[in-house]
C-alpha cells in the first residue's frame, strides 16, 4: 500500500464510501472530520481510527487530505485563512478536492494552499455512490501536472478511469459541463414519460423504444425505471442538480451566453428543492411531471 497517512473532510455518501474504499485497501488513516461531529464519529469507529473537532488537527494528523465539501461557502470555510483551517500546519501536505465546487474556489484554495507551502489538486467525481464504494470513480484532475502525478497512486485506488483536464479550475469547468447536460436530460426524459404516462402508453414499452431510438441516454438507463416506478432513493440529489447547474450558468454568463434549456432545467430543480423534494434523487424530477403525483391534476 502507498505509504503516508491519509485524511477525509467530508462525510457525506461520496466521502464516505471513497474513505471505506481506501481503508479496505489498507490506507492508514490519521483521521476523519465532519461538519456533523456524529458523522465522523460513526465513521471513524467503523474505520478503527479518530475522528478530529477541528481541521487543524486534521492536517497534523496526515499527509494526504481529501475533501468532499457540498459548495462554494463549505470549501472557502475549510481552507480558511484565518481560524481554524485545514491551512495550518499545512506546509508539505496534499490536499485532494473531490467536491463539486465552482471553477473560482479551486483557483481560490490552489493560491491559499501554495501561500502555505502545500498542493492542491482537484479531481472532481463523475460517477455515483456505487462507484466510490467499488473504487470505480470517474475523475477528471486539475491542477499542475507534478502535482497530479504525486497524486496519481492514491486516485488510481478510487478510480478506474483517470483524465488530466488541464490546469487549477479546468476539470471544474468540465464537471459544470457534464452536470448541466446530465440534468438537461434528466429534466427531459421525466416530460418524456410523463407524457407517455398521460397518453395512456406502457411505460416499459416507451423506455425499450426509447433505448433503441434517438432518445437513448445515459439517464435513460439509470434514471428511466425509477422515474416509472416511483423509487428515488438518492443518489445525485435533487438538490445538488440544482446547485450544479447554477455553477454552468454562471459560467455561461459570465461568457455572454444564453442557454434557454438549461435555464429551464434549473428552474425544475429549484422547484423540486421548493417543494420539499431536493433530497430525493435527480429522478425525483418526474414527480414535477407526472399527472397525479406531487399534488399534480
Amino acid at each position: 500500500m502507498i505509504s503516508g497517512k491519509i485524511a477525509f473532510v467530508g462525510l457525506g455518501r461520496m466521502g464516505a464510501n471513497m474513505a471505506r474504499r481506501l481503508n479496505d485497501l489498507g490506507a492508514v488513516f490519521g483521521s476523519v472530520y465532519d461538519a456533523q461531529p456524529g458523522l465522523a464519529r460513526s465513521l471513524a469507529t467503523e474505520l478503527g481510527t479518530s475522528f478530529s473537532e477541528r481541521l487543524s488537527d486534521v492536517t497534523a494528523s496526515a499527509e494526504v487530505i481529501f475533501t468532499v465539501v457540498s459548495d462554494d461557502e463549505a470549501m472557502e470555510s475549510i481552507f480558511a485563512e484565518s481560524g481554524d483551517s485545514l491551512l495550518t500546519g499545512a506546509e508539505g501536505r496534499l490536499f485532494i478536492n473531490c467536491a463539486t465546487v465552482s471553477p473560482r474556489v479551486h483557483l481560490l484554495v490552489e493560491e491559499r494552499v501554495e501561500n502555505a507551502g502545500a498542493h492542491s489538486l482537484e479531481a472532481c467525481m463523475a460517477s455515483s455512490i456505487t462507484q466510490a464504494r467499488e473504487g470505480s470513480l470517474y475523475l477528471m484532475c486539475g491542477g499542475k501536472p507534478e502535482v497530479f502525478e504525486r497524486a496519481r497512486p492514491w486516485l488510481e485506488k478510487v478510480s478506474t478511469s483517470l483524465r488530466y483536464v488541464g490546469g487549477s479550475g479546468q476539470a471544474a469547468q468540465v464537471k459544470a459541463l457534464v452536470n448541466m447536460v446530465m440534468n438537461i436530460n434528466t429534466a427531459g426524459l421525466a416530460e418524456g414519460l410523463g407524457l407517455a404516462d398521460a397518453l395512456g402508453l406502457d411505460l416499459s414499452m416507451v423506455r425499450e423504444v426509447f433505448s433503441q431510438t434517438g432518445a437513448a441516454s445515459r439517464v435513460l438507463q439509470t434514471d428511466g425505471e425509477d422515474m416509472q416506478n416511483r423509487e428515488h432513493s438518492c443518489f445525485f440529489s435533487g438538490a445538488h442538480a440544482a446547485k450544479d447547474s447554477g455553477i454552468a450558468l454562471h459560467l455561461a454568463r459570465d461568457k455572454g451566453l444564453d442557454l434557454p434549456l438549461a435555464e429551464a432545467t434549473k428552474a425544475q430543480f429549484d422547484k423540486m428543492v421548493f417543494e420539499g423534494l431536493g433530497e430525493l434523487d435527480k429522478s425525483g424530477i418526474a414527480e414535477l411531471t407526472f399527472k397525479g403525483r406531487h399534488g399534480r391534476g
